[in-house]
């Protein structure tokens, strides 16, 4: 059995969220054209505003190709933009690491400078989150395919009163035993 298999599909948001990723993507796509406009140099570390962020070539030609695989993604759904949303936005959250760490260095190729390490924080957290509707909850619904593998087997609920049982086995209400 896959993973995609087990993913759920058809979740009331997940269209929302996963368009939200495609008009993310068109941002970056818009950044990118409107960076290469500015004819900035390639790999300059000075970098020139645009759109209240820095830019050069390289991190213009950058968003281009990424806001193009996250539209991409909108356009096909399901499991592969769930799947592509979480990695697009961990690799958001990592480059936002790398910039901060670059700031004010001839290793800073992209030209990052404060704004752009607080969008890619603010970017890769939304992504992040965009991917993982459905997959991550304490309350799934009982035909979620994640909350059904969790609870497959016997079901036994705890002893005692009805308070500490909802503490010990918090969730979906449980018929069995009460």
């Amino acid at each position: 059995m896959k993973l995609q298999d087990e993913l759920p599909v058809d979740h009331r948001l997940a269209q929302v969220y996963r368009w939200s990723a495609g008009v993310g993507g068109l941002f970056l796509v818009v950044f990118g054209i409107l960076g290469l406009v500015d004819q900035v140099g390639f790999f300059d570390t000075s970098g020139k505003e645009t759109l209240g962020l820095s830019s050069n070539g390289a991190l213009s030609v950058l968003s281009i190709v990424v806001g193009g695989i996250l539209i991409v993604g909108a356009i096909i759904g399901g499991n592969f933009a769930s799947t592509l949303n979480m990695i697009v936005g961990v690799v958001f959250i990592l480059a936002g690491f790398v910039g901060l760490m670059v700031l004010d260095s001839s290793a800073n190729r992209l030209a990052f400078q404060i704004p752009n390490v607080v969008f890619s924080f603010a970017f890769g957290f939304a992504v992040v989150t965009f991917g993982m509707y459905g997959r991550v909850s304490s309350h799934l619904p009982q035909d979620n395919p994640y909350w059904r593998k969790r609870h497959s087997g016997p079901q036994t609920a705890p002893d005692g009163p009805a308070t500490l049982v909802k503490v010990l086995k918090p969730g979906p209400p449980n018929p069995i035993g009460h």
